[in-house]
């Protein structure tokens, strides 16, 4: 917002995340080139993506499940990138995901990072992001990790899925209490060909308390592919592929 940008130790920080960011080369990360400032606000130059966001593919649209768990897995590999370099996404939802032409997944908006082992982070700094897909630990105001972006990326499996949100509340402030209180309702109720194990692996992301979540995107991943071969196998649970 406006008023941020006006702050100095904010666009400071904008800009060296910006500078971290850019040192990404990753086929699921949208690359950004540089970060500067014009006329007092903050901005990037980044790569030119022909496609669309998440949002909006999605929009009135239903994804086959083998669609969605082969985006997630090469979600899980940009954040995976991002985070062997100390980067923090701290923002992960469907706008700030694009498919380009080819299908494939690719992570933007790395303005609200925050890089590990850089100075302390504002009060304001530390809570940035879009409700409904905060971790419970970004809704407290806690200081956070990689972690938050696995739950996060949970939040947007489970709604590219069952078609909602799994948290969502008649507001801001009841969104807010369902992230930190609510156990979401289980997929099935919403989606068919949902296997126990799809479950179990996104409960285990949207776990509130973050030592039992998934520690890293490349374990989410990794479950992830394994749940694809083993349902593929399952007569009662076969889909076809339509990537």
């Amino acid at each position: 917002s406006l008023h941020l940008c006006q702050d100095a130790d904010c666009r400071a920080r904008f800009k060296r995340e910006a500078q971290a960011a850019a040192k990404l080369d990753h086929p699921n990360i949208v690359t950004i080139y540089e970060g500067g400032e014009i006329q007092n606000r903050p901005c990037l130059a980044m790569q030119l993506v022909a496609g669309q966001s998440l949002r909006d593919l999605i929009k009135g649209k239903e994804l086959p499940i083998e669609q969605v768990i082969e985006l997630a897995i090469q979600i899980c590999e940009g954040l995976h990138k991002a985070h062997q370099s100390g980067i923090v996404h701290r923002d992960v939802k469907p706008a700030n995901i694009l498919i380009d032409a080819d299908g494939r997944a690719k992570i933007l908006d790395f303005g609200l990072a925050s890089v590990a082992g850089s100075d302390h982070l504002t009060k304001t700094g530390s809570t940035l992001g879009t409700i409904g897909y905060m971790s419970p630990e970004q809704v407290r105001g806690e200081q956070v990790d990689h972690r938050t972006d696995i739950f996060s990326l949970g939040v947007v499996l489970y709604e590219l899925i069952a078609g909602k949100s799994p948290f969502k509340g008649d507001n801001d402030t009841a969104t807010s209490r369902n992230i930190t209180d609510k156990e979401p309702e289980p997929l099935a109720r919403y989606k068919s060909g949902v296997s126990a194990e799809l479950q179990r692996i996104i409960n285990k992301a949207l776990a509130k308390d973050k030592s039992i979540r998934y520690q890293h995107p490349d374990e989410l991943a990794a479950d992830l592919l394994a749940r694809t071969f083993r349902d593929a196998t399952n007569p009662a649970l076969r889909q076809t592929r339509t990537i």
